[in-house]
């Protein structure tokens, strides 16, 4: 394509609720604008944005993909980002990219759950977004019911500008309330019809709403809207632009993508009323050569500056890094200097994506989206700049790891194969970890909930070939001792020539903290030589405890007498005692278990209180406050990491999508006698 200018170029992620039709509003979108010679339909499986076999095989996006038509002398990038929670990382990559939002919900009376996070993340960020309520061909769609909802619960932002005519249940056409035209949907496109007589009233109203609308978004305007009575066209366009650059005004169109109807009309108003590149908001960025923060402005003729918001790994391609230019030019054969790792990258060719597909382009210029390959330095989140001009733009944030599994190979051997894998995959999805447990020794894949491990697994073995079973993870209980006893340790063995001997007598105490040894040795009943292998003896044992195998903790050993052998004694030998009093003392020092406890912090709606608090209870957890943060109500609380495993899941079941936590360690804690006697129990079974 030729040379586009930044003022003619519009950014748009297309957010929202699973299900909803984004892929296929994506689809639509490029198919009208040519840049595909056929409809594709997720069903199939021949979608441009969605062409993973993993989102083929589920009929849903996992991952952000590129795309972009030209329509009416603009090109429109499309970001289609999941609407599934295991994957709101790809939509925090897209909305660093994005320079407004295509909100894609459907007709069914109510705001969803997706509808409604995609809004607040945009009001967050103040990013101008549109509303698209799809599927209006289905028996049951309810447009008025789905607008009345949007403005009980976004009063005075919500602004439909056309009015669907239906037919039934379906709808036919639309009448466009600005241009004051109406069309009907047929084969051919569409056509231009008379305004039906009965919805003449509707429409004076929607336009007379419009017109407030505008004027309260433009002080010039409202003056002349209360000396006038009315605005021109072009005077309600701009204050509704203003409207929505401003984050006051969300423009509501309706239609159905898998018929294709409707979005050509979608098409015009997303160019006319979207901001363009060049109108983006300056990014915040830090001035490295003043150590100092900037803004950084849409300039075409000013020094280089992107973000790479997405990373594609392919082992056989290799690594895709997908970017936003900011600022200036970025050329093929130029270098760029990575202000993230403070290295300098070569960039060999540019390309402009449709999904899969790469077209190369010798530059890629301010406001656009593009991908460059081979670079080895860089990464999701690195800025690249001119080194003359070295800026450095915030990290993507991502959410953290709420739901873990422990990583298993299938084939015995493979465990390279299947962490390399691991490590590659985590350069394109930075929600997910992977990392060792000191106390289990598993490995440990954490990620957004089960779909996103199950996602994560499957792509090991279509892309590095090797399976890996995911399995509940070990919690690492440990043991601990209640009471002071004594206990005496004796190694007593002959077989000719030197014997072995060694005698110790050992306090065991409760104590806080790890482990502790200490001496009361007088008369020199156990030679200070050996005491040292007496400590090493009972360090030794404490790996293992004497209840079910886990680790021993909050220990205190004090040898306090014992004797020895001129001959026969030695260091192996007071060890070996040491271990016999380590296993004799704690079995008579009252053993109990211990439990890791997380502390948690719940963000939920109000509505949802009582259930979350009755579900803590149920889980042995306390709730220790509750606070209030931008509407929502934080729930600070603490409960045993063993009945935390599904969590992520259960909460989002109890408040439908809308609650989200976070977990960290807290302390170690007692475990009730039943519930230690089921651990015992449990760990007996798996040793034998």
């Amino acid at each position: 394509m030729s040379k586009i200018q930044a003022e003619d170029i519009r950014n748009l992620a297309i957010i929202g609720h699973s299900g909803e039709g984004k892929t296929s509003v994506c689809e639509a979108i490029l198919f009208n604008g040519r840049s595909t010679d056929r409809l594709g339909k997720v069903p199939d499986g021949n979608t441009v944005t969605d062409y993973d076999e993993q989102e083929i095989a589920r009929k849903m996006s996992i991952s952000l993909s590129v795309a972009y038509t030209e329509w009416e002398g603009a090109k429109i990038n499309l970001l289609d980002v999941p609407g599934f929670y295991d994957f709101e990382g790809e939509m925090n990559e897209a909305l660093r990219a994005a320079g407004g939002a295509l909100i894609v919900m459907g007709a069914n009376g109510t705001v969803t759950v997706g509808a409604e996070k995609a809004i607040a993340i945009c009001q967050r960020a103040q990013l101008p977004m549109v509303i698209f309520i799809n599927g209006m061909d289905k028996d049951n769609a309810d447009y008025a019911g789905t607008v009345a909802a949007l403005k009980q619960n976004y009063a005075g932002k919500i602004a439909p500008i056309q009015i669907p005519i239906m037919q039934g249940q379906k709808m036919i056409g639309y009448i466009n309330a600005i241009k004051e035209k109406a069309y009907r949907f047929s084969d051919a496109g569409l056509q231009e019809i008379p305004i039906p007589e009965d919805m003449l009233p509707t429409l004076k109203e929607m336009q007379d709403s419009l017109t407030e609308t505008a004027a309260e978004n433009d002080d010039a305007l409202l003056d002349k809207y209360f000396s006038e009575g009315a605005l021109t066209r072009d005077e309600i366009v701009h204050g509704i632009r203003k409207g929505i650059y401003n984050v006051n005004t969300i423009p509501v169109m309706a239609g159905s993508a898998l018929q294709n109807k409707g979005i050509i009309n979608l098409m015009d108003e997303i160019v006319k009323y979207m901001p363009k590149a060049k109108e983006r908001r300056e990014m915040v960025a830090t001035d490295l050569m003043k150590d100092e923060l900037t803004g950084v402005s849409c300039e075409e003729d000013g020094p280089f500056a992107a973000q790479v918001f997405k990373t594609v790994v392919d082992p056989f391609v290799g690594k895709l890094n997908i970017m936003k230019v900011f600022r200036g030019m970025l050329r093929s054969g130029s270098t760029v200097y990575n202000a993230t790792t403070g290295k300098s990258e070569r960039i060999s060719q540019i390309y402009l994506l449709k999904g899969k597909k790469q077209e190369p382009v010798s530059e890629l210029g301010a406001g656009d989206i593009g991908a460059v390959n081979k670079l080895i330095s860089t990464n999701t989140g690195d800025t690249l700049c001119d080194e003359n001009a070295k800026v450095k733009f915030d990290a993507i944030h991502f959410p953290r790891p709420v739901y873990s599994m422990a990583v298993y190979a299938d084939k015995k051997g493979e465990e390279d194969k299947i962490f390399g894998g691991l490590n590659k995959l985590s350069e394109e999805d930075y929600t997910f970890t992977v990392e060792k447990n000191a106390d289990t020794g598993e490995m440990i894949l954490s990620g957004q909930g089960e779909t996103h491990l199950d996602v994560i697994n499957k792509k090991l073995k279509a892309k590095f070939n090797v399976s890996a079973a995911l399995r509940t993870p070990r919690i690492a209980y440990r043991e601990t001792i209640r009471k002071i006893v004594q206990a005496e340790g004796k190694h007593k063995k002959q077989s000719g020539g030197h014997g072995q001997y060694g005698h110790c007598k050992i306090r065991f105490e409760p104590f806080d903290g790890d482990f502790e040894f200490a001496e009361e040795v007088v008369g020199g009943s156990v030679p200070k030589q050996y005491i040292p292998a007496v400590e090493k003896g009972l360090r030794e044992c404490l790996p293992s405890g004497v209840l079910a195998g886990y680790p021993v903790t909050g220990l205190r050993a004090v040898l306090y007498d014992g004797s020895y052998h001129d001959v026969d004694s030695s260091e192996m030998a007071f060890k070996l005692a040491a271990a016999i009093a380590f296993k004799e003392g704690l079995k008579n020092a009252q053993p109990t278990l211990l439990e890791p406890i997380m502390r948690l912090k719940i963000r939920i709606p109000e509505a949802y209180l009582g259930d979350i608090m009755g579900d803590m209870n149920k889980r042995r957890g306390r709730i220790l406050g509750i606070d209030m943060a931008e509407g929502m109500q934080i729930v600070n609380a603490e409960a045993p990491q063993s009945e935390l495993s599904k969590y992520a899941t259960d909460l989002r079941s109890m408040t439908q999508g809308r609650g989200r936590f976070i977990a960290e360690f807290e302390r170690y804690d007692e475990v009730p006698a039943a519930e230690s006697e089921k651990i015992v129990r449990a760990r007996q079974a798996e040793n034998n």
